[in-house]
């Protein structure tokens, strides 16, 4: 009974962490839609502003506005280019401001503002210019199971930590399962995910060079399995050692916190061709 008690304990922990983590990265991520609300005269203007776009046509970007009483001004540039802004109005369609950033290849960006006027008022919807990332279709009979695998990955990194911290018996078999889930999902199914979506598989450590570390999110998988790989060998030549566990268990979690696309691939148009 102690032991069923003890088991629920650890999953209760785990799931807590776990579910923690996967809400702090939603949160914080780069590529997720920034939400907020303004004020323009007597009007709250919600919008959902997208930062990521995954279509083969001009990015749509949209704000609900059902009165028809406020003007939008849209203006844009590319990121990390000699470019001048452009801004052109925002067109009224059913019930929303409209405008549409033009297409770009996979990892490119482009930075945006949004200027709302009633006629009297004026307010630019975001203090810093939002930051949109193109990038190519990514089949779904891929992308979710790297989705699944990286989310259970984190899950059995979690256990096999807490297991380990608590002495239970079972540290070795989650930091084994932790290790295939993370390698399937992460160097398997991830180089797949980033050649759809930024046209290379791997842009991390060391393929960009010894020191150029590269793409951030390539570079966390790489520190997180070679982590595990240390932790499972050190278990199986002693289950005891369980600090190798918990080491690597942190270092995933450290992982995990650090924000989903964070310093990922992206075009430089300055240094391309003219």
């Amino acid at each position: 009974m102690k032991s069923i008690i003890k088991s629920l304990l650890f999953w209760l922990i785990t799931i807590v962490i776990t579910l923690a983590s996967v809400i702090y990265q939603r949160k914080t991520g780069p590529t997720y839609p920034l939400k907020g609300e303004v004020v323009v005269g007597t009007e709250t203007i919600e919008y959902k502003l997208l930062r990521s776009y995954g279509g083969a046509d001009d990015a749509e970007i949209s704000i609900d506005e059902p009165t028809g009483n406020i003007e939008g001004t849209f203006t844009y540039k590319r990121f990390k280019s000699n470019d001048e802004w452009t801004s052109v109005p925002m067109n009224h369609q059913g019930g929303k401001l409209v405008a549409y950033i033009p297409h770009q290849p996979p990892a490119g960006k482009v930075m945006y503002t949004i200027t709302l006027t009633d006629g009297s008022a004026t307010v630019q919807i975001s203090e810093k210019p939002v930051v949109l990332r193109f990038k190519g279709d990514v089949p779904p009979f891929i992308l979710f199971p790297h989705i699944f695998l990286m989310f259970i990955a984190m899950l059995l990194s979690t256990r096999a930590g807490v297991d380990a911290i608590g002495k239970g018996e079972k540290t070795y078999t989650y930091a084994y399962l932790t290790l295939i889930a993370l390698g399937i999902g992460g160097l398997i199914l991830g180089p797949m995910v980033q050649k759809y979506a930024f046209d290379a598989y791997w842009t991390g450590w060391p393929f960009k060079g010894l020191f150029k570390f590269g793409d951030l999110t390539d570079n966390k998988t790489a520190i997180a399995v070679l982590s595990w790989v240390i932790a499972v060998i050190m278990l199986r030549r002693n289950k005891n050692a369980r600090i190798w566990a918990i080491a690597a268990a942190i270092i995933m979690l450290m992982v995990y916190l650090i924000p989903h696309s964070m310093l990922g691939s992206e075009i430089d148009y300055t240094q391309l061709p003219k």
